[in-house]
């Protein structure tokens, strides 16, 4: 399967958009290419979940779960089987193995339904949405003791000096091989100039975190292989990818940029606000 990069130069006075083919996930992550072919052959014969009887909606239903379940080296365990379990439902389907697509089915629903993480999550918002704050503050401060990255959304947003930045993230099955501790994030992001000076996108760079705390720094000329100018009140989107080795993390960083309409002006870093890179996901739609 064949990669494409698109990025779209966007002019918010008309309203049109004009494509143009780019290259494949840019230069600094040529080697996710290789990702391309995985192994089908794992396969997972069971998948086995213990349901408690504590109801939903309760100051209870949270501790339900044993204080293994709670730790972050449990949740690294767990998502890396949910990611496989997904996977082999995606090659059994196409395989037009549906008996077996049918049992993966029904082990990823019967792990989302007790998966702690994404009860607390249900919890944290239902209780938000009732003004239980008092149980808020209790299901959010379990989360960042669980899984730190489960309360960063998948998407961010941040404006520096008129440029606005906005990112969304998502896991690509695909391109991943969970059995191999691989996995495969895409990224969009959308750059709006709304000053009233056009600006040069000079340099990028990523900080890029796994669900492990290693931390990575990337620096690059351009994005996707170009330096884009952007006018006043239009704007420039591209994609691009992450390979990580664990199934959740984040990235953040910045752009180095420079306005173009008076020479020698000085260059400036425009913020990408920290994002997070989830097999989960975090329910929100793309921006």
């Amino acid at each position: 399967m064949q990669s494409l990069n698109l990025k779209l130069l966007t002019d918010f006075n008309t309203g049109t958009r004009r494509f143009v083919p780019g290259r494949s996930f840019g230069t600094e992550w040529r080697q996710c290419l290789n990702l391309r072919n995985y192994n089908r052959n794992c396969r997972i014969v069971a998948c086995s979940v213990e349901r408690d009887g504590g109801g939903e909606g309760t100051s209870s239903s949270s501790s339900s779960s044993s204080s293994s379940d709670r730790s972050p080296s449990s949740f690294l365990s767990r998502s890396q089987t949910y990611a496989m379990l997904k996977q082999q439902m995606e090659v059994a389907a196409q395989s037009e193995d549906y008996e077996e697509a049918a049992r993966l089915r029904d082990s990823l629903r019967s792990f989302e339904e007790v998966e702690p993480v994404l009860r607390l999550r249900k919890l944290l918002k239902e209780a938000v949405a009732d003004e239980r704050f008092e149980d808020a503050t209790r299901y959010r401060d379990e989360l960042k003791e669980i899984a730190p990255h489960s309360l960063l959304k998948c998407s961010s947003d941040a404006t520096t000096l008129g440029i606005r930045v906005q990112v969304r993230s998502v896991y690509i099955e695909g391109r991943s091989q969970p059995s191999k501790g691989q996995y495969f994030f895409a990224y969009r992001i959308r750059i709006t100039n709304n000053s009233d000076r056009p600006v040069q996108l000079l340099r990028r760079h990523w900080i890029i975190t796994d669900a492990n705390g290693k931390t990575e720094n990337f620096w690059g000329v351009g994005v996707i292989g170009e330096q884009p100018v952007i006018l006043p009140r239009t704007g420039f989107e591209y994609s691009s990818a992450c390979p990580l080795c664990t199934p959740n993390g984040r990235m953040e960083g910045d752009f180095e940029m420079k306005h173009i309409d008076k020479a020698g002006s000085p260059t400036f870093n425009v913020a990408i606000a920290p994002f997070s890179l989830s097999i989960l996901g975090d329910g929100s739609d793309a921006f």
